[in-house]
């Protein structure tokens, strides 16, 4: 039977390759059957690197079944997983991000969950010597994961093996890490094909902070203004989005990669307050710099309280 190997819900460059990656060295080097798919349509940085390195776009799968083998990377979160995954045969778990809690396995399995800034650095590690013999797009995929989940080693979440590791597989395949990080962050930047809803659940995660369900959305950008200009409708979009999705509130974190600082928009008094308990933010508009912040998992999640 054939493993799927899958990521999280609005699958971003790490939860796009991490998949592809993981599911090549089951099949090559351990001669496990595996699969690579998706939970949704991969984002504009993601769909870039497939492209860039001749990698297919993995399918796109709604729901798994009892019957279907899988190993879960970049999450442990069953909010960003398919809703049948407690009822699936869950094989490993490889991720970055805090213990949340929830998912049910019929077996033991194997968890690897370390303080990383990208998935694809654990993997290359458990790979070990076998990293070797990957194919260039498989080293280009684990690279372009690095990169797009550490913004290039500005991250706060960037450690210095993340950092080891990139420039390792970028002498390998003679890449300039400059050069294909300036390309997948203009690929990142071009939203202009996405409504105001896809791009509040492009890049989102699921949050409970004092009994409030929040989804936290965050644009990672090298021109934020092309985000900042749409604030009105995207703010007046909100309301809908979170009905839709169950939530109470959407939060929407504007990050400048280059000036290394986040904008969030406040549509309300709820976001309002959130960000001066959170961030020690003074808020008068109907938005705020937060300068510094980056990342949503070590920055962000952790601060957010009411």
């Amino acid at each position: 039977m054939t493993t799927l190997v899958f990521g999280h819900k609005s699958p971003d460059t790490d939860s796009t390759g991490s998949p592809i990656i993981w599911a090549w060295y089951l099949n090559e080097v351990q001669g496990t059957p595996a699969k690579p798919v998706l939970l949704g349509e991969p984002n504009t940085e993601a769909a870039f690197v497939l492209k860039h390195w001749g990698l297919d776009k993995p399918e796109i799968i709604a729901d798994v079944t009892a019957e279907d083998k899988v190993v879960i990377v970049d999450t442990n979160n069953p909010a960003e997983l398919p809703p049948s995954v407690n009822e699936a045969r869950i094989q490993a778990i490889i991720d970055h991000h805090m213990l949340v809690g929830g998912l049910k396995t019929k077996t033991p399995i194997d968890i690897t969950i370390r303080p990383l800034a990208c998935t694809a650095t654990i993997m290359h590690d458990l790979m070990g010597d076998a990293v070797a013999k990957a194919p260039k797009g498989i080293k280009g995929a684990m690279l372009s994961c690095i990169l797009s989940d550490t913004l290039e080693f500005r991250s706060p979440t960037t450690t210095a093996h993340d950092k080891a590791v990139a420039e390792k597989l970028a002498a390998d395949l003679g890449v300039k890490i400059a050069d294909l990080a300036t390309a997948m962050f203009e690929a990142k930047s071009d939203v202009s094909a996405f409504s105001d809803a896809e791009l509040l659940r492009m890049d989102s995660k699921e949050y409970n902070v004092a009994g409030k369900e929040l989804r936290v959305s965050v644009l990672e950008t090298t021109a934020p203004k092309l985000v900042l200009d749409r604030k009105d409708s995207l703010m007046a979009s909100m309301e809908a989005v979170a009905k839709e999705d169950g939530a109470d509130q959407v939060l929407l974190f504007v990050v400048d990669i280059l000036k290394e600082e986040a904008t969030l928009l406040v549509p309300n008094d709820l976001v309002k307050q959130l960000a001066e308990a959170s961030f020690g933010a003074k808020v008068s508009g109907n938005t705020v710099v937060l300068p510094g912040i980056m990342s949503r998992k070590k920055q962000i999640i952790p601060a957010l309280k009411l």
